[in-house]
C-alpha cells in the first residue's frame, strides 16, 4: 500500500510546490497563476480514493499538508517589496483551507463512490473547493479576522469595489475570492476528463 502511495504523494507535493510559487505571480486583475495549479490537488485525491480507498487519500492529504506548511514557513522567511512572501494570516488560511477542504472532499467522495462514476469525483470537488475558497480568503483578509496578525495591513484588500469590476459593491477580497472559486468550479469539470482515463487505464490494468 505504502509503495502504491508514491505516485499520489509526489503529485500532490509537486502541486502544492508549484502553487505556492505560482501564487505570487497575477494573472490579469482577479487571480494569480496558482489558481490554476492548487484546484488539481483535488484530482489526486480523487484519484487515490478511487483507486486505493479513503484511508490511502487521507494519508496524501496529510503529506500535501505537511509540504504546504513546510512552504509557507519559507515564504515567511522570504521578503518582498512589501514585507513577508507570506504573513501569518496567509499561512493560516492556506493551512486551514487546504486541510479542511481535502478532508472534506475525500468524506463525500467516499459515500458517493458507489455511485455513477463523475458523481463522486464532481460533488465531492465542488464541495471541498467551495470550503476552500470561503476559509482561505477569510482568513488571510476579512477585516473581522484582524486580531489574527494586527501588525499585517490588510485594508487593501476591504477596498469596496464593483464585484469583478461589473457587480455590486463587495469589498476585493470577495472578488478576489469568486474569481478564484470559479476558476475551482471549472477546473473541477476539466478534471473529470483526465479522472475517466486514468481510472480507466488503472483499473483495466489491474484486470
Amino acid at each position: 500500500m505504502t509503495r502504491n502511495l508514491i505516485p499520489g504523494i509526489i503529485a500532490m507535493a509537486a502541486i502544492v510546490v508549484a502553487s505556492n510559487i505560482l501564487v505570487q505571480f497575477l494573472f490579469g486583475e482577479w487571480l494569480t497563476w496558482g489558481a490554476f495549479t492548487y484546484p488539481f490537488a483535488f484530482l489526486v485525491t480523487d484519484l487515490t480514493n478511487r483507486l486505493l480507498g479513503a484511508a490511502a487519500a487521507r494519508k496524501v492529504v496529510t503529506i500535501g499538508f505537511v509540504v504546504g506548511v513546510i512552504c509557507s514557513l519559507i515564504g515567511t522567511q522570504i521578503m518582498g517589496e512589501f514585507g513577508p512572501l507570506v504573513t501569518l494570516r496567509i499561512a493560516l488560511g492556506s493551512g486551514l483551507a487546504f486541510l479542511a477542504a481535502q478532508m472534506v472532499d475525500v468524506s463525500v467522495f467516499d459515500r458517493l463512490r458507489a455511485g455513477s462514476w463523475w458523481k463522486a469525483p464532481l460533488i465531492s470537488t465542488l464541495v471541498g473547493a467551495s470550503l476552500d475558497t470561503a476559509i482561505f480568503f477569510t482568513v488571510a483578509f476579512s477585516a473581522a479576522l484582524i486580531f489574527l496578525e494586527p501588525s499585517n495591513d490588510v485594508s487593501w484588500a476591504g477596498e469596496v469595489k464593483p464585484l469583478l469590476g461589473m457587480g455590486p459593491a463587495v469589498p476585493l477580497w470577495v472578488s478576489l475570492a469568486t474569481a478564484d472559486w470559479l476558476v475551482k468550479l471549472s477546473l473541477a469539470i476539466v478534471a473529470l476528463v483526465p479522472f475517466r482515463f486514468i481510472v480507466g487505464k488503472l483499473t483495466a490494468r489491474v484486470a
